[in-house]
């Protein structure tokens, strides 16, 4: 027996369920969100271990605009009351975590969100043209499910004797414990880098292992690889205080007279093995999503080493039609890539995933503006966007604003924050239409603090810091391709190096037609 009936159903009151809860609820929607806890935010009320967060907190910005601002604000979600920003709880650039925990009680407080708490979901079944989730206090029907339950459950990688690891879900935090210990940390991310900067001064030497070599963050651009804070740990390595980054793959733990012997076969030494010796080894290998309350027919496709669903453009499960996903799940589509693990990332796409949700359920149809087929005033409206816009600066080279050509009236319909793969799908019937993007430029930086910069206009495809970069689609075809210089300040404003090259272009390709 169902107990309640509603059109849209979210699992899970952590950011990204209250970000969507708060859009729904906005528009009139029909929707009820379930937490298993008592107050949402649960994971955070866990994570990280060492309670220090990694998203960026500018509170002190140049710009007064509330829009602007927003680009260095990694931890607010998106409302309408400026009294509900994150810097308000927090002043500290890396923020402590229980300020998050705070800050999204008071959200949903506020914004009297519609969450049941003290809910567990105990089986999710689709069952005609929606679902039935069953519960703990009764059986709820969903017509849309949205899951946003976060990381369900550590990742376990498949090494022998991975049983006689730590996980740092379970690990002690007080650095004292670890004080004259030889300690094996195996990972390289941030979770990793987290443990071994809390133990650097007490263990005697600290290993970090892993088969993939380290990425950082100020290399790849994305805010989940490591992070420079941690650079004590490679400054250790480098100087040769016995604390090492390992490329390796381990091949057996073993317990040994009340420590471990490691085995291990190093990555860029042709194969040569070794077995070290180990105190302490600690798991700091990541998370994945839990499959366990889906049944036979509703259970995702799974990704990545099993630990996030497949996604198509929309969010929506790669197999299960209606059942779509939402934060730091909800990153298949561009994985180590913008920052849709993150919350300043995935507040932007449950923007956009609620106009798409509600032009599916509700009818409402997709909007967007009209501008005349100008390259003068185009331009003009293009670079007002990527100048202001936290969200395609956040997302870069995932959400994109399109543009797309009326063959009836010749005018413009420009539709806001759209993932780029989505806009090719929907819009493959197009003659002509372009997207507006901010990108990153060439992977061969060599040293980044060093790189030879070329600040002419026909040479701004060479650009390597972030800048707008403008394409032509004819149908599903890429045919042409506009870079805009990088400017230090992101301001993309001068006419010789930004109005007049991308005018020049939007003037040659519009009299040259479809």
């Amino acid at each position: 027996m169902v107990d309640s009936e509603h059109r849209y159903v979210i699992v899970g009151a952590g950011p990204a369920g209250l970000q969507l809860s708060y859009y729904l609820q906005q528009h009139g929607a029909d929707y009820l969100t379930i937490e298993s806890g008592d107050e949402p935010g649960g994971f955070f009320r866990r994570f990280p271990r060492h309670r220090r967060l990694i998203s960026l907190n500018k509170v002190h910005t140049d710009s007064a605009d509330p829009e602007i601002r927003l680009r260095w604000d990694w931890n607010s979600l998106l409302n309408d009351s400026p009294d509900l920003l994150f810097p308000r709880f927090s002043e500290e650039y890396l923020p402590a975590a229980d300020d998050l925990v705070r800050y999204l009680a008071e959200f949903q407080r506020v914004h009297r969100l519609d969450v049941r708490y003290g809910t567990t979901v105990e089986r999710i079944t689709r069952t005609g043209d929606g679902f039935t989730v069953a519960t703990d206090r009764g059986d709820v029907s969903a017509r849309c499910l949205v899951v946003a339950t976060g990381w369900g459950q550590p990742f376990v990688p498949a090494i022998k004797g991975i049983e006689h690891a730590i996980g740092y879900e379970d690990m002690v935090v007080d650095p004292t414990a670890y004080e004259g210990q030889r300690v094996l940390i195996i990972g390289k991310g941030n979770s990793a880098f987290e443990t071994a900067s809390a133990i650097l001064g007490r263990a005697s030497m600290v290993h970090l292992a892993s088969r993939q070599p380290l990425r950082l963050a100020w290399n790849t651009k994305h805010p989940g690889d490591v992070r420079g804070q941690y650079g004590a740990i490679l400054d250790s390595y480098q100087f040769k205080t016995l604390h090492s980054v390992l490329d390796c793959t381990i091949e057996e733990i073993r317990p040994v007279d009340g420590r471990f012997q490691v085995s291990i076969t190093y990555t860029h030494a042709e194969g040569e093995t070794a077995v070290l010796d180990y105190h302490t080894v600690l798991r700091c290998t990541g998370f994945r999503m839990s499959t366990t309350v889906f049944d036979e027919t509703s259970r995702p496709d799974m990704v990545r080493d099993g630990r996030m669903p497949g996604l198509r453009p929309d969010w929506q499960s790669s197999n299960i039609d209606g059942l779509y996903f939402a934060g730091t799940i909800a990153q298949a589509r561009d994985v180590k890539h913008a920052s849709s693990p993150f919350i300043d990332g995935f507040r932007y796409n449950l923007r956009t995933l609620t106009r798409l949700l509600r032009e599916r359920y509700d009818d409402v149809p997709l909007s967007y503006a009209t501008t005349p087929a100008d390259a003068a005033s185009l331009a003009k409206l293009m670079l007002d966007r990527v100048n202001w816009s936290s969200a395609l600066w956040t997302q870069f080279e995932y959400l994109c604003d399109v543009f797309v050509r009326d063959d009836a009236t010749g005018e413009f319909h420009h539709y806001e924050d759209l993932p780029e793969d989505y806009a090719v799908e929907r819009f493959a019937a197009a003659t002509q239409w372009y997207t507006l993007a901010l990108r990153w430029g060439r992977d061969e930086y060599g040293d980044v603090f060093a790189i030879e910069r070329h600040p002419t206009p026909d040479r701004a495809r060479e650009s390597a810091f972030i800048h707008p970069v403008i394409r032509r689609y004819r149908g599903a075809e890429l045919v042409a391709e506009q870079h805009l210089l990088e400017d230090l300040l992101a301001e993309w404003r001068r006419p010789d190096r930004h109005v007049e090259p991308l005018t020049e272009f939007l003037t040659e390709d519009l009299s040259s037609g479809p």
